[in-house]
């Protein structure tokens, strides 16, 4: 076959969980099926900065310049129609549920996302939550959804010892609800310290950042090796979010044994399973609770790692690469 995926993302300097998620895919195709071609093309503001190579392609949204058995699009943005037929992959659809971002932000994107689920000839949703949403949101009959979940490599063994740290991972914004987070880690031990590790720039970060202190540190973007020494040095992971469409940073924090607190909504208590305390996002007093009895509680610590170690092992790229290139058989 000759498969020609939309590959923008994986490019970012700084990239995102959809950017994680294109280069995962990507060089795991190129990897399980050196049989098949992989064109990989990049919109006009990403493709200068790609790797020079001979399967690159620039996506215009004239007419077309090459031509494909299959196109991916690895999110929810479809610029064109350059094969007979197109896959869409359908990360999250918060534009659509809450005022999480800037109202041009929510109205370019969820045009996107209605015309992506209109012209594509199948739908890969990240979780089961997700392609609900695909389907209530934008009247997508479930026969076009596929849903084929984020996966995680087995991580380094390491055997520092943990510190008194809560640890959160992700873009410091208003849908990740760290202004909850914090109030709550204000009722733990003083001893105890919250990181967050993630670029200060998203959508509501001033109000999070004027209530960071002197037990909080906040971090910016972190490359793969600075997050893994947090990863290895932290007791509890927090991660209360308002709405994911999956949640990558639970699956990591679970792999690497760090027991994890997370919210019972949207697609987290999907990844998660019995893995973790559960808590209402919306309640800070239950997020107060659930690190205060961590932070006290070593069995239960010792429990949940153990839990979410074996959890861990139910997601992995491999099998994404290989759900996915299954979907392109079927079309």
């Amino acid at each position: 076959m000759r498969i020609a995926l939309d590959s923008s993302y994986s490019v970012d300097p700084q990239p995102s969980g959809i950017g994680v998620y294109s280069t995962e895919i990507l060089n795991g195709l190129a990897s399980a099926y050196p049989q098949d071609e992989f064109l990989r093309c990049y919109r006009p503001g990403k493709y200068w900065s790609a790797p020079r190579a001979s399967h690159k392609r620039l996506l215009l949204s004239s007419l077309p310049t090459f031509r494909a058995d299959v196109f991916h699009a690895l999110s929810q943005r479809l610029d064109r129609r350059p094969a007979k037929r197109v896959v869409c992959t359908f990360h999250d659809l918060f534009v659509l549920t809450a005022e999480y971002s800037s109202p041009e932000f929510r109205a370019r994107f969820a045009a996107q996302a209605r015309d992506a689920a209109r012209r594509a000839d199948l739908i890969i949703a990240v979780s089961r939550f997700t392609a609900r949403q695909v389907s209530d949101l934008l009247d997508v009959e479930p026969s076009r959804i596929r849903v084929v979940p984020h996966g995680v490599h087995p991580p380094p063994q390491s055997q520092q010892p943990r510190e008194k740290l809560v640890l959160f991972v992700g873009a410091l914004q208003t849908r990740k609800n760290l202004v909850r987070l914090i109030e709550a880690f204000e009722a733990m031990p003083p001893d105890w310290r919250l990181v967050l590790a993630g670029a200060p720039s998203g959508f509501g970060a001033e109000a999070i950042l004027e209530r960071v202190h002197a037990r909080i540190e906040v971090t910016g973007y972190l490359a793969a090796r600075e997050l893994e020494r947090l990863y290895t040095r932290a007791s509890i992971f927090a991660f209360p979010s308002l709405d994911e469409g999956f949640g990558i940073p639970v699956l990591e924090a679970m792999a690497r044994g760090v027991p994890v607190i997370t919210s019972n909504c949207s697609a987290l208590p999907e990844v998660a399973g019995d893995a973790a305390l559960l808590v209402s996002p919306r309640e800070t007093s239950e997020i107060a609770a659930a690190l205060t009895r961590l932070a006290s509680d070593d069995n239960l610590r010792e429990q949940l790692a153990a839990r979410g170690r074996e959890r861990a092992k139910l997601f992995s790229w491999q099998q994404a690469v290989a759900a996915t290139y299954s979907i392109y058989r079927e079309l």
